[in-house]
């Protein structure tokens, strides 16, 4: 990100820029940079596509035109699934077009065998914006906290990051309340964190799970009135539920299988300190039993679909049944 970053800075732009993965905080801010940096207030200069139903055409002509008493046009292009899949036109243009152009995609997925992705990395500027690792976030959230004059203990950080997990956007609406709840106090405490962070549903099926597992049923049903009490859907319930079975099962099976905490996070697309409390946690199942567990949110899912079963009843019996 160092080069990204430099050119934002000096104003000397590549004539595209690629920029995918999964953290959407991320993305958003660099586009708003882009946004200021390439065009300032000028929005007559700039050009916004999104979705699977963007038009080839429609881009190519706009990127094709001259900016209007500006040094930089810019287009944005959204979530065009084109990294993924067959393009026809683009990738030649990309070839010749207008120096005063600065084209920018924002996208979730890529594939470098795509022969878009290989005419930006010809041309251009790519770069992965996945969830930071824990020790960046930690670094990230505290500089956030101290632009704000507020102090947190490494510990504490830890604290709040168990709660409010990873996702940036969601860290930095926590990092705001913290600020705001605060006041004129200086040092953030777990006290302040447990008063204000509420804590993510991820965490709290985390939790609601190994509850299970330590077969302390009265705990997880609590855990489940509590998301109810939040209007969760007991459907989103049960996904997430499966999910995590899933989540372990995976790790289980490539922790065995001798692989490291960096592959099997890049493998099953989660931040590597949370593959620690997966593995953590998967010690307190067989894979027959997870097998057995995920079958079972299977058959629920499909009982609740079917109409042969109430959804918020599905999650109790899961919950309940040995």
């Amino acid at each position: 990100m160092k080069n990204l970053n430099a050119d934002l800075r000096s104003g000397e732009f590549k004539p595209v820029y690629l920029l995918y993965g999964d953290e959407a905080y991320l993305k958003q801010s660099y586009k708003s940079r882009f946004r200021k940096a390439a065009a300032g207030d000028d929005s007559m200069n700039i050009s916004e596509f999104e979705g699977k139903d963007i038009s080839e055409d429609a881009v190519i002509d706009i990127a094709g035109t001259m900016p209007f008493f500006s040094e930089h046009r810019l287009v944005i292009v959204e979530n065009s699934g084109w990294f993924k899949n067959k393009t026809e036109k683009l990738p030649d243009f990309l070839d010749g077009f207008p120096d005063t152009t600065v084209l920018l995609f924002l996208e979730e997925e890529t594939d470098k065998r795509n022969r878009l992705y290989k005419a930006v990395q010809k041309r251009g500027y790519i770069c992965e914006l996945s969830h930071p690792e824990r020790r960046e976030l930690s670094v990230w959230a505290a500089r956030y906290l101290a632009a704000s004059g507020k102090k947190i203990t490494a510990s504490t950080m830890d604290h709040f990051l168990d709660r409010v997990g990873d996702d940036m956007q969601n860290v930095r609406n926590e990092l705001e309340k913290l600020i705001s709840y605060l006041g004129e106090e200086e040092v953030v405490t777990t006290l302040d964190v447990d008063m204000i962070s509420t804590g993510t549903v991820t965490n709290r099926i985390f939790d609601m799970v190994r509850a299970i597992a330590a077969r302390r049923t009265g705990e997880a049903l609590g855990m489940y009135h509590d998301l109810l009490t939040l209007r969760e859907p007991p459907m989103r319930i049960l996904v997430l539920i499966a999910r995590q079975y899933r989540q372990l099962l995976s790790v289980k099976e490539m922790t065995a299988a001798g692989k490291d905490r960096n592959q099997i996070a890049k493998d099953i697309k989660i931040p590597v300190f949370a593959v620690g409390k997966l593995q953590q946690q998967a010690k307190s199942f067989r894979s027959a039993a997870l097998f057995a567990k995920i079958r079972r949110c299977a058959e629920l899912e499909e009982a609740v679909k079917t109409g042969n079963l109430q959804d918020r009843l599905a999650v109790e019996l899961l919950i309940t049944e040995e």
